[in-house]
């Protein structure tokens, strides 16, 4: 078997054990049907005319090249950006000599998730930036963050998705877009919680209040083998804790993260919402 779907599979085995058993990898647990575990969708549908762009990325472009009844075949033409809509991002996407996405592991696309809810903060105030005490507070009401989780915020911009309000821009141009404060995250970090391997997630753009141009929460999150998953959809479906999340999309050659597919994969007894 090769390296790298060994990896995965040692990765699936410890997942769904220590899912069920509240127990590390290492411990033993009874084994689990995959037909038994729940999947839910967070990616939007890519489509031009709803995808919100970053300013400054490339149009996106879907262009049908060949049709049934003219070529015997259905294709479409996709010229777009790496990022462009649900996509996870690579260490190398922001900090030189970080890996890119030819150079990930399949474990590292596959993490355990945590869903933290600040809609009603983000109504408030578009900017807001989460907190230390947001996540303690979180902890102590659902335990611990695990070790190399990916983070993820439920700001409610999913709900925007398609429209001026997702950028949320100014006169000037500048996003107004809710994320993590730098406190937080590096706390994140030098608790272990994101570890070597976890990461953040949001349903915005990025980890990072919008109006911070620094991409200073992104630079922090994005170095070993951390990712970022944005413009994540459905979050109502993912659960607050206990489920993990999956990033597929195409890896290319050298690539900064990829346009993704991204599934929520709920191992038996844990339920959607």
């Amino acid at each position: 078997m090769p390296m790298r779907r060994r990896v995965l599979a040692a990765g699936l085995a410890g997942v769904f054990g220590a899912a069920l058993s509240g127990r590390t990898a290492e411990a033993a647990t009874p084994p689990v049907r995959l037909d038994q575990l729940n999947l839910v969708n967070l990616s939007h549908v890519n489509d031009p005319a709803t995808t919100n762009v970053f300013p400054g990325d490339p149009a996106f472009e879907l262009e049908t090249i060949a049709t049934i009844p003219d070529d015997g075949y259905y294709l479409q033409f996709v010229r777009e950006g790496e990022h462009t809509g649900t996509h996870w991002g690579a260490p190398g996407h922001f900090n030189t000599g970080e890996p890119l996405a030819d150079e990930m592991d399949p474990a590292d696309l596959f993490r355990p998730a945590v869903k933290i809810d600040v809609r009603a903060k983000a109504a408030h105030d578009p900017d807001y930036a989460v907190t230390i005490d947001d996540l303690k507070a979180w902890e102590r009401r659902y335990g611990r963050i695990p070790d190399e989780s990916v983070v993820v915020l439920w700001t409610g911009w999913d709900a925007k998705w398609g429209t001026p309000a997702f950028p949320n821009t100014d006169a000037n141009g500048v996003l107004h877009q809710p994320g993590f404060s730098i406190p937080a995250v590096k706390w994140l970090i030098d608790t272990g919680r994101l570890g070597r391997r976890g990461g953040t997630g949001t349903d915005t753009f990025s980890p990072d209040v919008g109006t911070d141009e620094t991409y200073t929460v992104s630079k922090l999150v994005y170095r070993r083998h951390r990712i970022s998953l944005e413009i994540l959809a459905n979050l109502k479906e993912l659960p607050t804790t206990g489920a993990w999340v999956l990033a597929g999309g195409p890896i290319n050659r050298r690539g900064a993260g990829s346009t993704a597919t991204i599934f929520g994969v709920l191992p038996p007894g844990v339920t959607a919402g």
